[in-house]
């Protein structure tokens, strides 16, 4: 079934997004028939989606008997039905059908975060005030909300994100990172390709090649040291860069999920699976049992053959290099933890 576009844009407040913002928000909007008498919904239900009402009529029924009739295009229908979770109402058909729409509510608070203005905003004055990102700001916006580490951050510091991210033009041949040198922006790929490369006594190892919307210059950054690789664009590009503080307060943090000892065991015991990212040596030395030995320089390169549907719990000695590897790894989509404090926090041993 069609999704019918003219009405889709006046519900509130999808009518604040651009265009561009609302297209996207269509395409993963998913459209459903009720016939009269079927239920929508349940009182307690917590499902993670938004629906509104495009066509036919429905009745809300809350726990006490109170019943609210919402008809297609009316004041009360241009708004989410039942949107506070859990939901209060029971949603019934009463119109010989019925036609709604849904998608996870997630997904549009996020594309409010970015500061959109609604079209009441705007004025004649003012013609720039109401103006959405040109097409290439666009599209770079809606590959980054699509990327595993967008969908988990909070709307809000989406929204700051963007603002705080700076960009730069870049040439093939420039690089971007010097290994040896300070940690002081994290970068996000915007158009080009660039190489990661190990200095060694034999040349330059090659760790691997990026492009766009991909990232690099964590590590430096969440362990507070210099950086121990080269970054080396390949093509002419444009990269977005973020500040130090910025990167911790706005990405680190939300995206790490830090826990003890004890957790880790009831994890563990849950089918979590825990991974020494120290060299191998250092995991033959003392390795907690039951875990496998990733270490942090080949994570990269063993993420395809980690399984998406399982927890991970991620460990080394002080929680440093293992901080870095949960945010890889959060990244591409990982439920994953980092034991705080590392092997050294752990007493009893």
């Amino acid at each position: 079934m069609d999704l019918d576009l003219n009405k889709f844009r006046t519900l509130i407040p999808i009518n604040a997004l651009y265009e561009d913002n609302l297209l996207y928000l269509a395409e993963k909007t998913r459209v459903e028939r009720y016939l009269q008498g079927e239920q929508i919904f349940s009182i307690g239900d917590s499902d993670p989606d938004t629906l509104f009402l495009m066509s036919g009529e429905i009745c809300l029924t809350s726990q006490d008997g109170e019943e609210i009739r919402v008809s297609a295009g009316s004041d009360r229908g241009l708004h989410a039905l039942s949107s506070r979770k859990p939901r209060r109402y029971k949603g019934e058909t009463t119109s010989q059908s019925a036609t709604l729409v849904r998608f996870e509510s997630s997904l549009l608070d996020r594309l409010l975060a970015w500061g959109h203005f609604s079209p009441e905003f705007s004025s004649a004055d003012n013609p720039d005030i109401d103006a959405g990102p040109d097409a290439e700001e666009s599209e770079w916006m809606m590959s980054m909300m699509q990327t595993s580490a967008f969908t988990r951050l909070p709307a809000a510091n989406i929204q700051t994100l963007f603002t705080r991210m700076e960009e730069i033009a870049t040439k093939a041949g420039d690089l971007v990172i010097k290994s040896g040198e300070p940690g002081d922006y994290y970068y996000v790929i915007k158009q080009g390709r660039c190489r990661v490369t190990l200095p060694s006594d034999t040349g330059e190892i090659i760790l691997a090649e990026l492009g766009p919307c991909s990232s690099f210059g964590e590590e430096a950054l969440i362990t507070d040291s210099v950086r121990n690789a080269n970054v080396t664009m390949l093509t002419n590009g444009k990269l977005m860069r973020l500040s130090k503080e910025d990167f911790l307060a706005l990405l680190e943090a939300p995206l790490l999920q830090w826990i003890d000892y004890a957790r880790l065991n009831t994890l563990a015991s849950e089918g979590a699976i825990k991974i020494d990212v120290r060299f191998r040596r250092e995991f033959e030395h003392n390795g907690l049992h039951g875990s496998i030995n990733i270490p942090q320089n080949q994570l990269r390169t063993a993420i395809s053959e980690l399984d998406r549907n399982k927890k991970y719990i991620v460990y080394c000695d002080s929680g440093q290099r293992s901080a870095t590897c949960a945010f890889l790894l959060s990244q591409e989509g990982f439920d994953v933890y980092v034991l705080e404090g590392g092997l050294s926090a752990i007493t009893g041993e």
